[in-house]
């Protein structure tokens, strides 16, 4: 009787949740029909390339998150500092600069060859409800979408909060070109307002050229989709860019395959920027482990290396700098590996 009172008063507070915006739209009529035809999408699901289990660990899926959220925390999966986070001033860069700005976490500016990128920007909210995912001090409001330069491409390598932000979106319309995203991801954007014609969905193994010498190709990624109880109804991906002077590989999320000795092998790579942070071995199939890290450099044989998806929120129990650490072990190893600051430039050289 309990139980059945308990859904009766918490099911309409759920549906009036998930019924928000900012949850986005799962796909639907030619847009679902042409997922339908992907390769990649079997039984109403997008797969990986290889069988993927979210999770390795004995608990429930239910169990393990809401330990997350309400259990005890590691003492430093938060810094107990104020981080230092530098702020250039993108409108002011000359166009003749290839450069690399990260923001923390997964979210960074990228321009070359005059051209500008917006990859994963998340500004305001990394979660449902800004409480549940806080960016660390120091890192928060430092740049925001009304300081952004126009921008030719804006990149989402998947639909998770923490990439994903409908509030960057929406702000971000006027001043974006086009926007790139696997398929599916396109009916969050149109559900936010953004025309069709400025929406360029990807499958695996597809590109589009984006005119004077560039090309951006949709990559695979091992991991998963969702922003809402329904997961994997829209494709996460990894992109890699050419340009008339250099390559770039940008992992998105995931955990480690056979694709990335597949990219390195068909592509020069210049510059590849992978995912290092959120891990824990209770997912290592969705997230790439610190010792995964060495094997993905050799396997795509980058000339440098930048990571990402670390210093700006905590999603897993380590600690909050170990992806630094983890940073100069990959050099220790002989791998390029390039130390960026949060905020700061890059020389793409």
């Amino acid at each position: 009787m309990l139980i059945s009172i308990l859904i009766l008063i918490l099911s309409p507070i759920a549906i009036f949740v998930l019924n928000q915006p900012k949850f986005g739209k799962l796909p639907r009529g030619k847009r679902l029909e042409r997922i339908r035809r992907s390769p990649h999408f079997r039984n109403g699901k997008f797969r990986n390339l290889h069988i993927t289990p979210m999770f390795t660990s004995s608990e429930s899926r239910f169990r393990l998150l809401t330990n997350f959220i309400f259990g005890k925390k590691k003492q430093h999966r938060v810094p107990d500092h104020p981080l230092a986070m530098g702020k250039t001033n993108l409108r002011q860069l000359p166009s003749n600069e290839n450069v690399w700005v990260w923001f923390g976490h997964s979210s960074y500016f990228l321009q070359v060859e005059g051209k500008r990128f917006l990859v994963d920007p998340v500004f305001y909210d990394a979660a449902p409800f800004h409480w549940l995912n806080k960016a660390f001090k120091g890192t928060r409001h430092v740049y925001r979408c009304k300081e952004m330069p126009k921008i030719d491409a804006y990149l989402i390598t998947h639909d998770h909060w923490d990439h994903l932000d409908w509030n960057c979106v929406k702000r971000m319309k006027n001043k974006t070109k086009l926007f790139v995203c696997g398929l599916g991801v396109g009916a969050h954007l149109e559900h936010w307002g953004i025309p069709p014609e400025k929406i360029m969905e990807l499958d695996w193994g597809e590109h589009f050229d984006l005119g004077s010498g560039f090309r951006l190709h949709c990559t695979p990624a091992r991991h998963f989709s969702g922003r809402g109880l329904r997961s994997d109804r829209s494709l996460w991906c990894s992109y890699l860019l050419e340009t008339p002077s250099l390559n770039l590989f940008m992992s998105g999320d995931g955990g480690y395959d056979t694709h990335f000795a597949d990219i390195g092998k068909k592509w020069r790579i210049d510059w590849a920027i992978l995912e290092n942070g959120q891990y824990n071995t209770d997912w290592k199939y969705i997230h790439t482990l610190p010792q995964e890290l060495a094997l993905e450099a050799r396997d795509l044989q980058a000339k440098h290396i930048l990571t990402v998806h670390h210093s700006k929120y905590a999603l897993a129990q380590h600690d909050w700098d170990e992806p630094l650490r983890n940073e100069k072990q990959l050099e220790q190893e002989g791998l390029p590996v390039v130390h960026a600051t949060l905020g700061g430039k890059v020389l793409l050289g």
